[in-house]
């Protein structure tokens, strides 16, 4: 029904930058970045509705990751800045039917299968 497909993840030295990238098929209502490092939960980073654009970010990574989306092409994005080690996981990118922005795994429908980031000390 829809499909999610990520991509963009490498390794990266602390302090670098990488810029993630969703490509999605049908449509959904609100989207986001979670991520998954060895031995611990999913986790939220970021979400956006996509109607009107709003964005909602995890304490954690606010004022170093911008998320955003195109339109266009249907695809939703997560620039990351100022990397850090802690940084370091497979990323998924995920989507929910609804208008409401959540920051918990429960309550997204669809997922990609994940591009692993990695952040060098």
């Amino acid at each position: 029904q829809v499909q999610l497909v990520e991509s963009g993840g490498g390794l990266v030295q602390a302090g670098g930058s990488l810029r993630l990238s969703c490509a999605a098929s049908g449509r959904s209502d609100t989207m986001g970045w979670f991520r998954q490092a060895p031995g611990k939960e999913r986790e939220f980073v970021a979400a956006l509705r996509w109607l009107d654009g709003t964005t909602y970010y995890a304490d954690s990574v606010k004022g170093r990751f911008i998320i955003s989306r195109d339109r266009a092409k249907n695809s939703l994005h997560l620039q990351m800045n100022s990397l850090k080690p802690e940084d370091t996981a497979v990323y998924y990118c995920a989507a929910r039917r609804g208008y409401a922005i959540y920051d918990s795994v429960s309550h997204y429908d669809y997922w990609g299968q994940g591009t692993q980031v990695t952040v060098s000390s």
